[in-house]
């Protein structure tokens, strides 16, 4: 089945919501970096965090950026979407173990840590992008998020993230929902639906069973009438080309591009989104100078 997110809001318009099946696009995360269990799981719920932030742009050029380093062994991770249902994420470090919890539980918090701050950058085509930051309060990541929209954009939210990895470390099932309320709405809702969160099982074993993002909607949102607004395909998709990469090369100026022929014979750039390998020969760059 193909990873898609829903928009939802209810009848009321007190909320609203977006919620996600992202194991397919995680799972080629999975296959391009090839990280140990529990990098796996913050590398594909951040994965998922950004999805559901692109969604939320408003036009085609617009893009977000998140950049999440809590000062643990993963290092700075960096995911980046768009409004198409395009996104794509890399870790400094996405061979960083830890040990399970007792229960078995894998240990994201001991790879990502909790002694640093989320950034979100927007570029909304304007002079300058927006910047939001917050503190990294939990290390689970979803936590993290909540407190970042009630402390950067003061928005009452709840997030939850989850990707369920398998014992060869192989994606099971991944996803996740973000729900917010919409302006004038009594915080006491929020607490409502806090509530029915709890009772639920986590958001991996809802997909892992079979739950459509419009039935995990439902469930949760059970004491509210929702409509579903919109639904969108999404992809694990990275926007570098050979001929990105030359304009990048060109931006570094003459003396640079010289320095790489007389040293090297040529340049190979590594995109870290995609382990895309390119190589470019004396030629190629002798035409950029």
């Amino acid at each position: 089945m193909k990873d898609y997110l829903i928009r939802v809001v209810d009848s009321s318009k007190k909320i609203r919501g977006f919620f996600i099946n992202s194991t397919q696009a995680v799972r080629e995360m999975e296959r391009i970096h090839s990280p140990a269990a529990p990098s796996s799981a913050a590398m594909g719920r951040l994965l998922t965090q950004s999805f559901l932030m692109g969604a939320m742009l408003n036009n085609d050029t617009d893009s977000l950026t998140i950049k999440m380093d809590g000062g643990g062994p993963i290092g700075t991770m960096i995911a980046v979407s768009n409004n198409k249902g395009e996104a794509k994420v890399y870790a400094s470090n996405p061979m960083a173990d830890s040990d399970s919890y007792p229960n078995g539980k894998l240990n994201v918090k001991g790879v990502v840590g909790t002694e640093g701050n989320i950034t979100v950058i927007s570029d909304l085509g304007l002079k300058e992008p927006y910047i939001g930051v917050s503190p990294i309060i939990s290390g689970e990541i979803g936590e993290d998020f909540a407190y970042y929209y009630m402390s950067s954009e003061q928005i009452p939210s709840a997030v939850a993230l989850g990707v369920l990895v398998d014992i060869d470390l192989s994606i099971r099932a991944a996803g996740g929902y973000l729900i917010q309320l919409l302006p004038g709405v009594d915080e006491s809702t929020l607490e409502k639906i806090e509530e029915s969160i709890k009772a639920a099982d986590s958001i991996s074993s809802l997909i892992d069973k079979g739950m459509s993002p419009e039935e995990i909607a439902k469930f949760v949102l059970k004491d509210f009438e929702i409509e579903i607004l919109d639904k969108k395909e999404i992809i694990y998709k990275c926007s570098c080309s050979r001929e990105n990469v030359l304009r990048m090369i060109k931006s570094l100026g003459p003396d640079e591009i010289k320095s790489m022929i007389e040293e090297d014979g040529g340049a190979e750039v590594l995109c870290h989104f995609c382990n895309m390998a390119y190589i470019f020969g004396e030629e190629e760059l002798n035409k950029l100078i």
